[in-house]
């Protein structure tokens, strides 16, 4: 794979089409003089290219962030595959360009996510918790909702959170049975599992939040410290969890871990405190995903 540096680029401009291979935004934002944008995070990266140089002889010079990052290679590879026949990898991208002290067209002001202090309010339409039960044979899956909740954002960083499931909002999704469906439902409703009738709501309160130093987009970057109140039991629970701004107005999180049910009195099917249960245990621990969404108060 042929590839190119800032001093050669800037010498050869104008003699090759050179193609910046990251978002649109990101192109808007700063890119090298004389460059079209084609995103290669796009599925429609090859016919983007093909509708702006058809000719597949044609030379093409690839560019993205530099770094570490795979853009520019990974457009490159496609590139080459689809059957064009002349690809140049610029690797050092936007950072070798500006460690050089070349110019770049656009705004050059990177529109920034980062939420500096505010308080949100948790949007219960789009949020949602999603939770695997198993036991030896099966297993069920299905949804919570959330009634409310709250984040607290301060110089940039995740303080403090809590949010509120409606217990009596459980749902199970994979039994197509209605009256099977009814009947697991009544089930984890009743004092063996959750006791709704007595405990109608569960509130996960998070009293640290510990930022993680060495994520990357898509990874953790929160380990949440706090307390679970489950049944009218509170236990101490961390988990990691995806925080990110949507934009300045709008919060997003991810969290997945498992919840041992035993530890708040829901006992039934336990093999760790019933014996010769046989084809009637059912695992301690509950798989929870939760997306939450929240809005600017």
């Amino acid at each position: 794979m042929k590839t190119i540096t800032a001093a050669e680029l800037k010498t050869l401009q104008g003699s090759a089409t050179l193609i910046h291979v990251l978002p649109e935004e990101h192109f808007a934002c700063g890119h090298l003089p004389g460059a079209i944008n084609a995103c290669v995070y796009e599925t429609i990266f090859l016919s983007k290219v093909a509708e702006l140089v058809p000719d597949k002889s044609a030379p093409l010079i690839v560019y993205g962030a530099g770094g570490d990052s795979l853009d520019a290679t990974t457009a490159a590879e496609k590139l080459t595959k689809a059957g064009y026949t002349n690809v140049t990898v610029f690797p050092g991208g936007i950072v070798e360009w500006q460690q050089n002290n070349l110019p770049l067209e656009g705004t050059q002001a990177e529109a920034s996510s980062a939420i500096l202090q505010s308080h949100f309010e948790l949007d219960t339409e789009t949020s949602v918790v999603r939770w695997t039960g198993r036991n030896l044979f099966n297993h069920h899956q299905g949804t919570l909702k959330l009634s409310g909740g709250q984040i607290e954002v301060e110089n940039g960083t995740l303080q403090s959170a809590r949010f509120t499931l409606d217990m009596n909002s459980i749902a199970c999704e994979d039994l197509v049975d209605t009256a099977y469906n009814a009947m697991l439902i009544r089930h984890l409703r009743d004092d063996d599992f959750f006791a709704v009738d007595r405990f109608p709501t569960a509130e996960f309160l998070c009293d640290r939040a510990e930022p993680l130093q060495s994520c990357t987009p898509g990874t953790p970057n929160y380990t949440l410290h706090g307390t679970m109140t489950l049944r009218g039991v509170t236990q101490p629970l961390s988990f990691p969890a995806v925080i990110a701004a949507a934009d300045s107005d709008h919060l997003t999180g991810q969290a997945q871990f498992e919840l041992d049910r035993t530890q708040f009195g829901s006992h039934y099917g336990s093999g760790r405190l019933f014996a010769f249960l046989g084809k009637h245990v059912v695992n301690d621990h509950v798989h929870l995903h939760i997306k939450l969404h929240a809005t600017r108060a």
